[in-house]
């Protein structure tokens, strides 16, 4: 199992995708695209393809130039058959890649919220054995309609569209499924501008937001991340 990660800014770590992939003991190629290094040229060297989250938004090709090469390189996963997983800002350039409309500046999520699972995601394998609802963390502005012929399978009063899956095996998630504890503990101490100008007084609260739904978050997040290598 060969797995291709693109980075889309410094600082997102694999979080519960590293451990669900290390399980299957994949060949994982990274590729640091915000940095400059060269995406795939097409679908047939990798199994599945990875598209981490960023700051910038997914419309934003003045300051990351590939992004209409890596909106193509998701489509030709997808159009292929193999898994394609987009995270955050992944998910809005999947929608995009599909035709979804990306829609700037909504309302913003941030911090462990609840998610629920729709009638439709219920019966997908990646979210099938989750439950009707879960906390997850979030991170994020920005969203997307759905692209036709997409199927809705999580959302909240918040952002309708929270995951999403198009052909076989092409999924997004607005949300952070990826975001073990861990990595949430590392992104307070690195990106304390950010997240205060996102949510003004959380960090001060941190010890109990993490105390609340953090577990619970962990078990969704893994549970996602191995849901979908299993597609691979």
């Amino acid at each position: 199992m060969r797995v291709a990660i693109i980075e889309n800014m410094a600082g997102t770590p694999w979080g519960q995708l590293g451990v669900a992939l290390t399980e299957a003991e994949a060949t994982v190629d990274v590729i640091k695209a915000y940095a400059g290094e060269p995406l795939p040229q097409h679908a047939g060297d990798h199994d599945a393809l990875v598209v981490l989250g960023g700051e910038q938004n997914a419309l934003d090709d003045a300051f990351r130039p590939y992004f209409p090469d890596l909106t193509r390189l998701m489509k030709s996963f997808g159009d292929a058959g193999k898994a394609v997983m987009g995270v955050c800002l992944g998910s809005q350039l999947l929608a995009r890649a599909y035709g979804g409309e990306n829609i700037l500046a909504g309302p913003p999520e941030f911090g462990w919220e609840e998610v629920s699972v729709t009638e439709e995601g219920a019966s997908d394998p990646l979210m099938a054995g989750i439950g009707e609802s879960f906390p997850i963390f979030q991170w994020h502005c920005d969203t997307f309609t759905l692209p036709d012929g997409a199927t809705r399978l999580a959302t909240n009063a918040v952002t309708k569209n929270q995951a999403f899956r198009v052909g076989r095996a092409a999924y997004g998630t607005q949300f952070h499924f990826e975001a073990s504890t861990s990595v949430v503990d590392a992104w307070r101490k690195t990106f304390p501008t950010s997240i205060e100008k996102m949510s003004p007084g959380w960090l001060e609260n941190y010890d109990s937001h993490r105390s609340r739904r953090a577990d619970a978050a962990d078990g969704a997040g893994l549970e996602i991340a191995r849901a979908w290598v299993r597609l691979i």
